[in-house]
């Protein structure tokens, strides 16, 4: 079998089988991946307000170093404050995804309604907008089984992904089986 097929096949088993371990500790503790969420939005706000102070002190004139510190401070704050309740935290994350869900529903359904729709493709295009806005209503109604909830989905994402990841590099490995042997015939 081709190397590059070999080593494609190898890390798309590999990576489902990782999606699967995280799925499964998703779902056995939805608690620690709400924190886990957490955690990384606190990062992700240190990493910002490192990039915000160096964009500020690369700067030539005085105006921006000011917003750049600014957005800085901001971003250390985001981040302290994540680490330091993370419950609140939590809530305002699922609050961000219900607000996200309810207005991308609504485009959704606008967009059903576009040019050059088909009816299949228009009631698909609604279908998914009415699912985002229930989603949302549905989290926003009751953030705290929410945060639960989203940890839980996220498990299962994560179960069928691996899954889907592993069936992908054993098909792989299959074709590259199946090339090799037609090549060895055909020389």
């Amino acid at each position: 079998m081709p190397a590059m097929l070999k080593s494609t096949s190898t890390s798309l088993i590999l990576l489902g089988v990782l999606a699967i371990i995280v799925g499964i500790i998703a779902l056995a503790w939805p608690g620690v991946t709400i924190l886990a969420l957490v955690i990384l939005f606190a990062i992700y706000a240190f990493i910002g307000a490192g990039l915000q102070a160096m964009r500020a002190f690369s700067s030539a004139t005085a105006g921006p170093v000011f917003g750049h510190l600014l957005l800085g401070l901001v971003d250390l704050a985001a981040g302290v404050i994540a680490l330091v309740w993370p419950v609140p935290t939590a809530l305002v994350l699922v609050l961000i995804v219900a607000i996200w869900a309810l207005a991308g529903g609504l485009f959704e359904i606008f967009a059903a309604f576009g040019s050059g729709e088909t009816a299949g493709t228009r009631a698909l295009f609604i279908l998914g907008g009415l699912v985002s806005i229930a989603f949302g209503v549905v989290l926003s109604a009751r953030p705290g089984v929410g945060a639960v909830t989203l940890a839980l989905l996220f498990g299962l994402f994560s179960i069928i992904y691996g899954v889907s990841q592993i069936t992908m590099g054993v098909e792989v490995r299959r074709t590259g089986k199946t090339l090799h042997s037609v090549m060895k015939d055909a020389a």
